[in-house]
């Protein structure tokens, strides 16, 4: 038996290198899926004091981040002391993938686009 997949959304409230669109879009398919999920305001904020808490990452459920880089996300959860763990976690980068792919990896949707990444 498979664990389920605990999803965090990162609004990036306090930065604008995430495009508008795909932050609401991702967000409203989220809200629309009926599937739980957390949305924090802004990982950077949290993580500069030091305030992601640690039950988010500690119980052993896999995770699914959509938010910015992979390696940026990985680096704020170790600067706020709360690593993220080697395995069952991914990052979904929206700065650079389209909502509907975000929207698929999060949902464990197949992608019309699926395969077309960079």
């Amino acid at each position: 038996m498979s664990k389920s997949t605990k999803i965090l959304y990162c609004r990036c409230a306090y930065s604008k290198v995430v495009p508008t669109d795909v932050k609401k879009e991702v967000l409203q398919k989220l809200s629309d899926s009926n599937v739980s999920f957390d949305a924090v305001a802004d990982l950077c904020e949290m993580s500069a004091r030091k305030n992601i808490p640690g039950e988010m990452v500690k119980d052993g459920q896999p995770l699914k981040i959509a938010a910015c880089y992979p390696r940026a996300v990985k680096w704020l959860f170790e600067a706020a002391d709360c690593p993220l763990p080697e395995k069952d976690v991914e990052v979904l980068n929206m700065r650079t993938e389209s909502a509907e792919d975000i929207v698929g990896k999060l949902l464990n949707i197949e992608s019309s686009s699926e395969g077309a990444q960079a």
